[in-house]
């Protein structure tokens, strides 16, 4: 597999050294001067990874796909607002992309457990949720996209929470309120943390990342799911990548 990796930053090189180490040749691009790669840079890469910035998503897609290149994995935060448009270009051009906020496959699952632990501490009374994030100082989004899909999910799954609480605010939360804490310190790569909180016990489900490699192979996962045989055009969440490594395999 011949890769072109976008993002030259802690995740970029992680996915090299991963795409190095199981035999394939990827090279990686940081950001360009004039703010977009030309088309050529992607050359006959069969898959675009992009872990760059939220700003250079959409033009970064828009390269890879006037290159040649169909197939991308796109785990950059921060560009949701312009999600729609992303999936229509890659419509556009037959071109198929995995798209997540984290590719660990341990916090893919992690989500489904936390969608189901809020379903089942919702229906019991005094049992508060709430979540804590903690990254690296340097990472710009907060919360991190995790979080936010972490969130999303307690908040659907949950029958008293319909909003998240607003940090700005002075006061006691609302009744309805998610508070969603962000920690920004030291070198972390990452801390999820959902808890329940109740009078007399607390409840937490916590995933630790100690280094890059789970996200990487992750990423990979992702692009080999897209090679394996031809993917609708669109975009696809990895939850679908995982679901496949999972079901059984016919007898």
């Amino acid at each position: 597999m011949h890769s072109v990796i976008c993002g030259d930053g802690p995740m970029g090189r992680a996915l090299a050294v991963a795409l190095t180490e199981t035999g394939h040749h990827a090279d990686v691009h940081g950001r360009p001067p004039d703010g977009s790669h030309p088309p050529t840079a992607f050359g006959q890469a069969d898959v675009v990874f992009d872990f760059s910035v939220g700003a250079a998503v959409m033009g970064n897609v828009r390269s890879a796909l006037a290159g040649g290149c169909r197939r991308l994995v796109i785990g950059t935060t921060g560009w949701s607002e312009q999600h729609e448009l992303v999936d229509g270009l890659l419509r556009q051009h037959d071109g198929a992309a995995v798209v997540a906020p984290t590719f660990s496959p341990g916090v893919n699952l992690f989500l489904g457990l936390a969608e189901e632990a809020a379903r089942r501490f919702g229906a019991l009374e005094g049992y508060d949720p709430y979540i804590v994030e903690w990254h690296r100082a340097a990472k710009l989004d907060r919360p991190s996209g995790t979080a936010k899909e972490l969130a999303r999910r307690v908040l659907a799954a949950h029958p008293r929470k319909q909003r998240l609480g607003d940090p700005r605010r002075e006061g006691r939360a609302a009744h309805d309120e998610l508070e969603v804490v962000s920690l920004r310190a030291g070198e972390s790569p990452g801390m999820h943390l959902l808890g329940f909180d109740a009078a007399g016990e607390t409840v937490e489900l916590r995933l630790t990342a100690r280094d890059r490699r789970a996200y990487a192979a992750g990423a990979l996962l992702a692009a080999e799911w897209l090679l394996r045989q031809p993917r609708a055009p669109g975009s696809h969440s990895f939850t679908a990548v995982v679901n496949e490594l999972l079901a059984p395999v016919p007898a």
